[in-house]
């Protein structure tokens, strides 16, 4: 297995691209180099970290439709905050995910906020 490349994006316009070594999730490569992003159970039973993924090995559908995270990404343990209908219209929780793909994920509170809260507090 090998690096994937995870291209994180902010509303603002500003985006980061990390390696992803298969051992880590998307948050722990992000925070070995420094970027921020916001977590809080890091065992996938709240949304404080939630993604967006907006894309699958470099291609943007062309639809309105969001990739399906699972295309995108796998979990070291069953992602608990989410929903299967949550990961169906692209949702991830980047503290027990590693990527399947290069790929770009949506990041920062706007994307909580468009999921919702979690089930599980």
């Amino acid at each position: 297995m090998s690096d994937h490349d995870v291209t994180l994006e902010w509303p603002d316009g500003r985006s980061e691209t990390v390696a992803v070594d298969p051992q880590e999730t998307v948050l722990e490569a992000a925070l070995r180099e420094g970027i921020r992003l916001p977590y809080d159970c890091r065992k996938g039973t709240c949304t404080a970290c939630v993604g967006r993924v907006l894309a699958v090995d470099g291609s943007r559908d062309e639809s309105d439709e969001s990739p399906d995270a699972a295309s995108a990404v796998d979990y070291r343990r069953p992602p608990r905050a989410l929903e299967e209908s949550d990961r169906a219209d692209g949702y991830a929780l980047l503290c027990i995910a590693h990527p399947r793909a290069d790929c770009r994920i949506e990041v920062g509170p706007m994307v909580r906020s468009q999921l919702g809260d979690s089930p599980w507090g």
